[in-house]
């Protein structure tokens, strides 16, 4: 295969060289373009969705909403080793342009009572920041958010006093939690 070449006219040369001298180099296709990445991230989405269609995670399932594939909508069900047991949570996913480069968005919009989960759904999770990894996807992503239904993790909260609750007096958070489970979280 030949490549394609970019022509390079000298206008500073050494001594041995003589001027107009052509170079070839070859022309290394890039796809920096915005509607390039996005094109890259829809082909990815697209591929992760058929994957969850045909291997879904335990206890949850998530999908575009409408015609647009960077936002989707997600449903988990509560742990049943947890104070989420029976509850059905429903999540929001947008994806970036520049997905998986960089993490999705994910936010909860049923209410949960939880030191990782604020009152606006925001989910404090490595993996969702600092720790993401064009490897991870969507479908393990929902499996972390059910493994931290299980066991939150207090000494990195979004909300301070229901990690100290948690920490400190674990039945009454866990009775709370069943409480708002069964408040927002049950039809």
């Amino acid at each position: 295969m030949m490549w394609p070449t970019r022509l390079l006219y000298i206008t500073s040369v050494p001594s041995a060289w003589s001027l107009g001298e052509v170079v070839r180099t070859p022309l290394v296709p890039r796809s920096n373009t915005s509607i390039d990445r996005k094109r890259m991230a829809s082909k990815r989405i697209i591929k992760e969705l058929k994957d969850l269609q045909r291997d879904p995670p335990t206890s949850c399932s998530a999908g575009p909403v409408a015609d647009d594939m960077f936002q989707w909508q997600a449903t988990i069900m509560g742990p049943i080793d947890s104070p989420y047991a029976g509850g059905v949570f429903l999540l929001a996913i947008q994806f970036p342009p520049d997905y998986p480069f960089k993490p999705p968005k994910v936010a909860f919009r049923t209410k949960v009572f939880h030191p990782n989960i604020n009152t606006n759904g925001n989910i404090c999770l490595d993996i969702l920041k600092d720790q993401w990894s064009p490897a991870l996807t969507i479908s393990k992503v929902l499996l972390s958010i059910c493994s931290l239904l299980t066991d939150p993790n207090p000494d990195d909260p979004l909300v301070p006093e229901i990690a100290h609750m948690c920490k400190n007096d674990r039945l009454r958070y866990e009775t709370t939690a069943r409480s708002w489970t069964q408040k927002y979280a049950t039809c």
